[in-house]
């Protein structure tokens, strides 16, 4: 019978969430256990911080400490996410783990599939507005939204450059 997979929290020692989220997904890779373990996820926010008189985004985790981890529950895939390095245990009583509730999930935002919307398209002219090349100007060659990236051509030096860059880094002009 084949189980659902449900989200769990393990918690972890602090600053190692993202240790621990790319260990697990190594172990799932290695040992081809993705019918087991399905997702591995550390929720973040995109938040504004001001440095040196600037204003840019950075990562934030929204609960430092845990990551979210969809899988079905059986005894190898707990001693498996168990034992990864840098794990410290489940959120619920120690003999049984409690998945979230879809209303949890839902409320986490960890299975939110929004499509990202860009306001430019192939051929526009946009502004770089993160990164290195910020404040240079290009040209959209490709828009990759599954990967959420945009290639763009720019002008650097009398040559075209190439870059690749987020969907967020670049606005149109």
């Amino acid at each position: 019978m084949a189980e659902q997979a449900m989200w769990y929290v393990v918690h972890t020692y602090s600053g190692y969430e993202n240790k621990v989220a790319q260990n697990l997904e190594t172990i799932v890779e290695n040992r081809r256990l993705q019918d087991l373990i399905h997702e591995v996820k550390v929720p973040i926010e995109m938040v504004p911080e001001i440095k040196d008189g600037k204003e840019k985004m950075v990562e934030r985790k929204l609960f430092p400490g845990y990551v979210l981890v969809k899988m079905v529950m059986t005894d190898e895939s707990w001693y498996i996410v168990r034992n990864c390095r840098g794990v410290t245990g489940f959120v619920g009583p120690s003999s049984k783990p409690v998945p979230l509730t879809q209303a949890e999930v839902d409320a986490l935002g960890v299975e939110t599939t929004t499509e990202p919307t860009v306001d430019y398209e192939v051929g526009d002219n946009v502004e770089i507005t993160a990164g290195p090349l910020e404040g240079f100007v290009g040209v959209v060659e490709t828009i990759d939204m599954e990967q959420r990236k945009v290639h763009v051509k720019v002008s650097m030096f009398g040559r075209e450059t190439p870059a690749e860059l987020e969907l967020h880094q670049v606005k149109p002009l």
